[in-house]
C-alpha cells in the first residue's frame, strides 16, 4: 500500500468516526447518516481498489487515471448537492416571506 492510500484511508476513518459521533449526539438524521456512510464507504473501497479501477477506466476508453475520474465524479456530485441546497434555500426563503407576511397581517388585525 502506498503512503497516499494510507493517508486517504486514515482520513476516511477520521471522517467516519466524526460521523458516528454526530449520529450518537443525534445531530444528524438516520438518512443523512446513511448517505454519508455510503459516501465514505465508496471512497474507502475506491482507495483500496485503485489499481483495478485504473484498468476498468482504461477499458472504458478514458485517458485519465481512475483517481481523476473519481475526482470528476465527486465534483459532479458536489455541484448537484449545491444545486439541491440552492433549491431548498429558495423554498425556505419563500416560506419565510409568506410567514412574515401572514404574521404582519395578523398583527394588524389584532390592532383593530
Amino acid at each position: 500500500m502506498y503512503l497516499q492510500e494510507l493517508i486517504a484511508l486514515l482520513l476516511i476513518i477520521f471522517f467516519v468516526s466524526r460521523l458516528l459521533a454526530q449520529k450518537k449526539k443525534k445531530t444528524i438524521s438516520i438518512n443523512e447518516f446513511r448517505i454519508w456512510l455510503s459516501f465514505w464507504s465508496i471512497a474507502a473501497i475506491s482507495v483500496l481498489f485503485l489499481k483495478p479501477l485504473d484498468k476498468l477506466v482504461a477499458s472504458l476508453g478514458f485517458t485519465a487515471s481512475s483517481i481523476t475520474v473519481l475526482f470528476y465524479g465527486a465534483v459532479f456530485i458536489l455541484f448537484y448537492l449545491i444545486f439541491k441546497l440552492r433549491l431548498n434555500f429558495a423554498k425556505m426563503d419563500q416560506e419565510l416571506s409568506t410567514l412574515t407576511r401572514e404574521m404582519a397581517i395578523l398583527k394588524e388585525e389584532q390592532k383593530k
